[in-house]
């Protein structure tokens, strides 16, 4: 039995833990890839509030699970093969056995999308990105290319133009998505536009090289220091919880601003639920909100105590 059982231990899932097992919560963190998620294949990272000069993603989760592990938390690699919620008591079904847990906290990541192009895994985190919030000062001065028509996109073309000296925009269609102003977009500098273009691999051997587009003129070749690519098909890995908590049109869970969900004793946060930036930064604090509402709820407390000492 465990006060609190966290699925996943990315960012979310590791502050989490940091924050419960300190709050004395026996608490019990399941990972299906500890190596594997969207933090620890960063490649860079130096925008970590507190951690000087450029650090990996998986360098930075090693001494977010250590600190855990430290006040006592236990990190075990599973999967979850399914999930019965109870009144007072969770059951979560492992390939080994069956965990109970008085509270849940779901900090799965993303799927991402199931078909990627040839040499886009090879590359992610040294010349892919997903995210330009997190990586646009890398490619300052250089010339990039970005897939996509969506608001995300959109968002992110205006960051990336602040940094790099070339923006070409690949569209898969004729126009951008309903969500986005063209006319904010058209009239960037060093953006250009380039309609009905698909992405069909990702150049390179050792290192980055360019990427391949198909457009209305056949197949190219474009050199480019980097790609930022914004495609349908990105998914949170959530449909263990159907019929269990509210769920979205897209799957990501329900919560409300203590992270809880409409299944009293399950909470969920990080790349789970919609939030408006992707962030490792924004996933470690609902890890710490997740930790101290599952507290409140094992305890019976009135109100969360926080930890401030």
């Amino acid at each position: 039995m465990y006060d609190l059982v966290i699925i996943g231990g990315g960012p979310a899932g590791s502050s989490a833990a940091v924050y419960a097992s300190r709050g004395r919560l026996k608490t019990l963190v399941i990972d299906k890839a500890p190596t594997a998620g969207a933090l620890a294949l960063t490649h860079k990272i130096a925008n970590y509030p507190g951690v000087l000069g450029e650090v990996t993603g998986l360098e930075l989760l090693t001494l977010m699970r250590r600190q855990a592990r430290q006040f006592g938390a236990q990190f075990v690699r599973s999967h979850i093969t399914g999930l019965v919620a109870g009144t007072d008591t969770h059951q979560v079904h492992l390939p080994d056995g069956v965990i109970q847990a008085k509270s849940l906290f779901v900090a799965v990541g993303s799927r991402g999308r199931i078909s990627k192009v040839k040499g886009e895994e090879r590359f992610e985190g040294r010349g892919v990105s997903y995210c330009a919030t997190c990586d646009a000062a890398f490619f300052e001065g250089k010339t990039v290319a970005v897939f996509g028509d969506n608001g995300e996109a959109a968002e992110d073309i205006r960051t990336l133009s602040r940094f790099a000296k070339k923006v070409h925009v690949f569209l898969p269609g004729k126009q951008f998505g309903a969500d986005v102003e063209p006319d904010e977009i058209e009239t960037l500098e060093h953006v250009d536009i380039h309609p009905n273009h698909q992405l069909r691999e990702v150049l390179g051997e050792d290192r980055f090289e360019g990427v391949v587009v198909k457009g209305p003129d056949g197949e190219a070749s474009v050199n480019v220091d980097g790609v930022f690519i914004y495609l349908s098909g990105n998914r949170p890995g959530t449909d263990f919880l159907t019929g269990i908590v509210d769920l979205d049109e897209d799957g990501y869970v329900v919560v409300d601003e203590y992270l809880r969900t409409s299944q009293p004793g399950i909470f969920a946060g990080g790349d789970a639920r919609r939030t408006p930036v992707k962030q490792a930064v924004v996933a470690a604090a609902d890890g710490a909100i997740a930790a101290m509402s599952a507290d409140q709820y094992v305890h019976r407390r009135k109100r969360i105590v926080a930890q401030y000492s």
